[in-house]
């Protein structure tokens, strides 16, 4: 049973995006942005190395590696005015399984209805925006392998009358070891309908996502974790990213990745912090992302496990 699902995660790739490179050509491009403060920090070489509830973003199958809840807010100062915000949640129910709850949305500030007539403004706004709605599921296949999957209602506005929505589902698998946290874990992300506005219809952006993550330096008072990740999306060449992470005592963290074959974005930084109150454990983190003559993009999370 695991080696046959293990067999077809390996092989859908294969099929799905061995036909065509063709930039461009798929639709909601909002769900290529990374959510995570800490992942973008590491450049999104993040697939094996996430915890807490952004792994209903990044691979699902490390639900069940969360000790109990944890819920996660994190804001994105993307370009042009516009914001993308991600709030998560996720619990383990123990042998049941592990379930997540993930909300992202990308959206503009209110804009002017403008005519060539009226280039001021006819006194009519909007707003455009993008969003998506998940629920995750996952649960132990082996003491080592976890298999999850996420199931997302896609919807998007431009504006009255110009709307569409899709359905899509993430397969992931992640394997954890004992030696310095090894971990290897693989994902198809964004498979599902296509996009349809008026006549014209577009696929989502699908894409493959494999990597790994170990402790370089694993001493009792700090961590160094490197991770990498290569991701073949369906309209493009393959890409890869490389990040570290820098754990001092378990309370501050100093990160930075740098992306490979990728166009616009080169590379990040970023840090945080967690403590502890009571039961409740409390964590902040930021990152910037520099993506050459459109800027930089700044990410802040909180999020809170208990």
């Amino acid at each position: 049973m695991i080696g046959k699902l293990i067999s077809f995660v390996l092989l859908m790739p294969v099929l799905l995006f061995s036909q065509y490179n063709r930039p461009g050509s798929t639709d909601a491009q909002f769900l290529k942005i990374g959510i995570s403060p800490r992942g973008t920090a590491m450049s999104d070489a993040y697939i094996a190395a996430v915890n807490g509830a952004e792994a209903t973003y990044y691979n699902s199958a490390a639900l069940p590696l969360i000790k109990g809840t944890d819920v996660v807010f994190n804001h994105t100062m993307w370009f042009a005015g516009i914001n993308h915000e991600f709030f998560a949640v996720a619990h383990n129910f123990g042998e049941l399984g592990a379930v997540g709850v993930s909300l992202t949305g990308l959206y503009t500030d209110e804009m002017k209805v403008r005519t060539p007539l009226q280039p001021e403004g006819t006194g009519e706004t909007f707003y455009a925006g993008n969003y998506r709605a998940g629920l995750s599921y996952a649960r132990y296949l082996t003491d080592r392998v976890t298999f999850g999957a996420t199931v997302s209602y896609i919807s998007m506005s431009l504006y009255s009358g110009f709307s569409a929505n899709a359905f899509s589902i993430d397969i992931a698998t992640l394997y954890v070891s004992d030696y310095r946290g090894f971990r290897f874990g693989m994902q198809i992300g964004n498979f599902g309908s296509d996009i349809q506005y008026v006549n014209e219809s577009y696929p989502l952006p699908t894409n493959f996502t494999f990597g790994l993550a170990i402790n370089a330096i694993d001493a009792e008072t700090q961590k160094l974790l490197v991770s990498g990740s290569a991701v073949k999306p369906n309209e493009g060449e393959p890409m890869a990213q490389v990040g570290t992470e820098w754990n001092y005592q378990n309370t501050f963290f100093v990160r930075a990745g740098y992306r490979l074959n990728h166009t616009v974005a080169t590379y990040s930084f970023g840090g945080g912090m967690q403590f502890g109150v009571g039961e409740y454990h409390l964590r902040a983190d930021y990152s910037y992302s520099n993506y050459l003559l459109l800027g930089g993009a700044h990410r802040f999370g909180i999020g809170v496990f208990y």
